[in-house]
């Protein structure tokens, strides 16, 4: 049964000239470089001339995005093939089964949700479950999406909102994207606006298909430097792309300290760091690094990705057990009977999974790595500074202090900042993670099951 009134259908063309203003508004601010550096929405929004199917290979010069780098096409449902290495989708690796592991609260939470919501939200908020709202998302800084935000909630359902996120991820990923969206207000307190984008609150809920204990359904949680696809069949999950970023990611604000990806950051030096010089030298493609190197971001949900860096079955004892280390790190996002699941998939295809590296390895140094096997890609970019900038050490800001009431995060005019074309750092740092293959957005799953089941 289709859950609400949305059908498998795209966007309207008022919403599309909305984003494509947008990201004309952006480019002008910064250049190219501006929207590469917000992670990658779809560049035909922005009246780019791309390919679904652009090579995303990443480039083996430090300098400049690389090919596809954050630059795609929103595509359809229908027309969705996943990240593969050169186009041609591997058979085989996913299958429907029984996990072991409860969806119930999950589902039960996002019933109550939608329950709770009146006649008007759910119109805008529920979608058929291969509609194609599942790959049309952006982390970008944009006040355009579908759905129903948490700004807009009543206490009741901003409570209930809360309850099916925190069902969905565990502790540490709860906690996350709440300082991450936290993160986000600071920015908007520091650009002298927080009403539109910038805002803790400004994430917007879509649910697509009927939550089920059987049936194929899920949820996808959008917003700035945050999004979160949820797939739900049975007791299975795919909870890809998951997109985590923030700028900054190491401050004090409002008495607290942040130092957001301070265990992405650790996992991946500790993994480089253990690779002798030939490992190292196979899984190192530049020295130095400029720019933005993210490949597989929004936009880019049929990108072509060749195998680089130095493969598991080359490495050691040690070194492949870091490397499930690093891998856990993300998957531990999601709640943890089904990250266990997740994590033993990864671990089958260990042997055939590459590890790539751009940059230098020091603690605070900007570098881009990058884990992909037939079943996992993940990546982390420390990237050029788009609207934060650090005052003295940097390690504590009063938005008050430093902020400028014209600047605008969303232009990529940072707040007497050095812009978009500035050195890498970690203060702002962009990851994604995918399930290749065919399987984002629970893509695969569901076409077995109806195939299979019905």
């Amino acid at each position: 049964m289709v859950n609400g009134t949305h059908g498998h259908k795209p966007r309207t063309q008022a919403a599309h000239r909305s984003r494509r203003w947008f990201m004309n508004k952006a480019l002008l601010a910064g250049g190219v470089s501006a929207v590469a550096a917000m992670g990658g929405y779809a560049a035909t929004r922005a009246g780019a001339e791309t390919t679904a199917t652009a090579d995303a290979t990443a480039s083996a010069s430090p300098s400049g995005p690389p090919a596809g780098g954050g630059f795609g096409r929103t595509i359809a449902y229908d027309d969705f093939v996943g990240v593969t290495t050169d186009g041609t989708v591997v058979e085989d690796l996913y299958a429907v089964h029984s996990t072991g592991v409860s969806t119930t609260p999950v589902v039960r939470a996002a019933a109550a949700f939608i329950d709770a919501l009146t006649a008007g939200q759910k119109a805008a908020t529920l979608f058929d479950v291969q509609a194609d709202q599942w790959l049309d998302w952006t982390n970008v800084a944009s006040d355009d999406r579908d759905g129903v935000a948490l700004r807009d909630l009543t206490e009741k359902q901003y409570a209930l909102a809360m309850k099916l996120l925190k069902s969905a991820l565990s502790a540490r990923g709860l906690k996350q994207a709440t300082a991450i969206r936290k993160l986000n207000h600071f920015l908007g307190e520091y650009s002298g606006d927080t009403s539109k984008a910038l805002n803790q609150d400004a994430y917007w809920f879509t649910v697509m298909g009927t939550p089920s204990a059987e049936d194929a359904w899920g949820f996808q949680f959008e917003g700035h430097h945050l999004v979160v696809n949820y797939f739900v069949l049975g007791d299975q999950v795919v909870m890809t792309p998951t997109f985590m970023g923030s700028e900054p990611t190491k401050i004090t604000y409002d008495g607290v300290d942040y130092h957001l990806f301070r265990e992405e950051t650790a996992a991946g030096l500790a993994l480089f760091r253990s690779l002798d010089a030939p490992r190292r030298a196979a899984a190192l493609s530049a020295a130095e690094k400029t720019g933005t190197d993210l490949v597989a971001g929004a936009g880019q949900d049929n990108a072509k990705l060749p195998y680089a860096g130095v493969k598991g079955s080359d490495l050691n004892r040690r070194q492949r057990q870091l490397l499930l280390d690093l891998a856990e790190v993300y998957i531990g996002y999601q709640d943890e009977g089904h990250a266990r699941v997740r994590m033993r998939e990864i671990e089958k295809h260990l042997d055939d999974t590459y590890f790539y590296w751009i940059g230098p390895y020091e603690d605070d140094s900007a570098f881009y790595y990058r884990v992909h096997s037939p079943v996992v890609l993940i990546e982390y970019d420390a990237e050029s500074p788009l609207a934060y900038h650090e005052d003295g050490d940097g390690a504590s800001a009063s938005p008050s202090a430093s902020a400028s009431p014209s600047a605008s995060a969303s232009t990529g005019l940072g707040a007497g900042g050095p812009g978009p074309m500035g050195d890498p750092t970690q203060q702002h740092v962009h990851t994604v993670v995918r399930t290749p293959n065919g399987n984002d957005y629970g893509v695969d799953l569901l076409r077995l099951h109806l195939a299979t089941d019905h």
